[in-house]
């Protein structure tokens, strides 16, 4: 298991008790796992919620959590880096360093160019850490000299513009990163990793090429393996993050080319998420090793599925970061879009003890889930569903770069013929459920809101997505500028649309996961994508849309289609119509509009406790 930011510590940076559970469920199939980044001092934190090996102190929790995985025979990873000047700016206390006195590009804090006292006293960091790794149980040790971090840093002819013994030619340049390693190597006998950036994906940074070059010198020194991944998190996150929006595969051709090149044992890793990438990887690439995160995070079985150490469906990582990256970035720790039970292992379902007659009245997200859930508890269950299932997210990846999400409802629908729940294809009356079942769930989602403008006739919402739907070579205004309303550009654009959006707003694309949410307002503005924020729509008249922006009044001209998604409404018609007569639980958006991962949790939650 490739090293996951988790977010479940508290401030002290110690190992809990769901740190434990979280890593034990991911443990037992794979044959090393790497727990998530470690602070070399508390000054140097990511994350406010990061585990710390700063001190003597952690050794405790840090036996806790080897041991923990030790139980199923498998090795542990100490991923230790220092962020330099990728330290979070929003931490009191953090401290700043880096080759440079450049800030990140991407935001941060101006760093201190780092002299030679400061470049001894990072070392010794490294150090210490290392020994308290030992110390605490871990077998090997994983230097961080990629992905932007400090080591990079240093590395980086974009970043380092040192004029002294650390920068300049390539020899100089990694003269840090090779001081840090013969220090560790020196301080403990454990096996080393290192990890590298293949390519920063920038014209200026580090390229393969020197990667070769590094990576020689490395196996010259002992080192056992190499991680090869791509991108740095200050100026190419989405491939630090190896987001939907980036290709599959181009960090597995840069270790490919590391290994044959230098003969070493190279890890191979990025969206590395269905059997078939698997496979690609042994028989295509020969790879040594290969590196799961976000995958195993989705499905803790994962390995033992592809392995068929155990049955069932693997449920699958769509790439999208929304529950990864968005839950440790809102302080709320690491979730998944389509795994409800992340950061819950501990409060995970109990078999009911009444079990009961349950009908499930829609299948889209929740429906599929809340079914699923109540089935694996021992209810009977009954899905209607009227058209077919997997409600709004049907239209989730027709969307530029968003293909991944695509096999998420293939996943539910195997899941849910795997197990014994009775479909229905029906639009479901009262007189269907009443005396029939002993509980209800209503899982009926949303509809568009409903927008009044004087001469709106004829518009589309999101089914223009849909194949047989969308234009091409036309001029299309959309109402509303949120993540529907951008997706739907994003969509319109390769088929040489030109394409207006107005918003009463400000921020487009303001309930996007925040890589979707650039790459997709990038694509829009280098395709010409004309954006008109604090607009009110006033009047249609043939092709001419009249509109009121900020107190002045303004057309839009030539429109050939219009397209309204100014926000959706529960829909939960049968609610009232059966409260009185059975119990009723509503989930979803037909309860509170949200996302698709806000849609999973809730369904699980409920049918958790009935």
């Amino acid at each position: 298991m490739a090293p996951v930011k988790t977010g479940y510590s508290d401030q002290s940076g110690v190992i809990t008790d769901k740190h434990l559970e979280f890593y034990k469920k991911r443990s037992e199939f794979i044959g090393a796992l790497t727990p998530e980044p470690l602070y070399l001092d508390k000054g140097l934190r990511e994350l406010p919620t990061q585990i710390g090996i700063d001190d003597d102190s952690k050794i405790e929790g840090l036996i806790k959590l080897t041991k923990a995985i030790h139980q199923f025979d498998t090795k542990v990873i100490a991923h230790l880096s220092h962020p330099g000047r990728m330290a979070n700016p929003k931490i009191p206390g953090n401290y700043f360093l880096s080759s440079t006195d450049k800030a990140c590009e991407n935001g941060g804090a101006t760093p201190k160019q780092m002299d030679k006292d400061d470049i001894q006293q990072a070392i010794n960091l490294f150090t210490k850490a290392a020994q308290r790794a030992e110390k605490a149980g871990f077998d090997i040790i994983e230097l961080q000299f990629g992905h932007g971090y400090l080591a990079a840093q240093f590395i980086s002819p974009k970043v380092n513009k040192r004029t002294d013994d650390y920068g300049g030619n390539f020899e100089n340049r990694i003269r840090f990163p090779l001081q840090i390693l013969d220090a560790v190597k020196t301080i403990t006998p454990l096996p080393i990793i290192v990890r590298i950036s293949g390519d920063e994906m920038l014209p200026d940074g580090i390229k393969l090429e020197e990667m070769i070059r590094f990576s020689r010198i490395l196996k010259e020194k002992s080192v056992e393996a190499i991680h090869v991944s791509a991108g740095t998190v200050c100026n190419t996150p989405p491939w630090y993050f190896q987001h939907m929006f980036v290709p599959k595969g181009k960090t597995w051709q840069f270790a490919q080319k590391i290994k044959q090149e230098v003969n070493i044992p190279t890890i191979f890793v990025g969206q590395i998420n269905t059997k078939e990438d698997i496979k690609k990887l042994t028989d295509d690439y020969q790879a040594d090793y290969i590196a799961i995160g976000r995958s195993l995070v989705a499905d803790p079985e994962f390995v033992g599925k592809y392995n068929g150490q155990i049955d069932g469906n693997i449920r699958p990582c769509l790439a999208c970061a929304e529950g990864c990256l968005g839950g440790v970035k809102s302080g709320q720790g690491l979730q998944c879009l389509v795994n409800p039970k992340v950061g819950k292992e501990i409060d995970t379902f109990k078999k009911a003890k009444n079990i009961k007659n349950i009908a499930v009245v829609g299948g889209g997200l929740a429906g599929m889930e809340a079914a699923l859930t109540l089935n694996k508890r021992g209810h009977t269950v009954t899905l209607f569903e009227k058209n077919k299932m997997g409600g709004q997210f049907i239209l989730a990846p027709l969307t530029p770069n968003k293909k991944s999400m695509e096999t998420l409802i293939p996943y539910f629908i195997k899941e849910i013929k795997d197990h014994p729940i009775n479909i229905v294809y029906k639009d479901v009356a009262k007189s269907d459920l009443i005396h029939k079942f002993d509980e209800v769930v209503i899982a009926t989602g949303s509809k568009p809101a409903e927008i009044k403008i004087d001469g709106l006739e004829k518009f589309h919402w999101a089914e223009i997505l849909l194949k047989e739907n969308l234009p091409k070579d036309k001029n299309v205004l959309i109402i509303g500028g949120g993540l529907i309303g951008v997706d739907i550009a994003t969509a319109l654009i390769p088929l040489h649309n030109r394409v207006t959006i107005v918003k009463r707003t400000t921020d487009f694309g303001e309930d996007m996961e925040m890589i979707s949410k650039l790459l997709s307002l990038k694509m829009m503005k280098e395709n010409g994508t004309v954006f008109s924020d604090h607009t009110h729509i006033k009047k249609i008249s043939g092709k001419t849309i009249y509109a009121e922006r900020n107190g002045i009044d303004i057309q839009f001209n030539n429109i050939d289609m219009i397209v309204v998604s100014t926000g959706m409404k529960s829909f939960n018609p049968l609610e009232d119509e059966l409260k009185n007569s059975i119990s009723v639980h509503v989930i979803g958006d037909a309860k509170k509009i949200g996302n698709a991962q806000d849609a999973i949790k809730n369904a699980y939650e409920i049918a958790k406790r009935i």
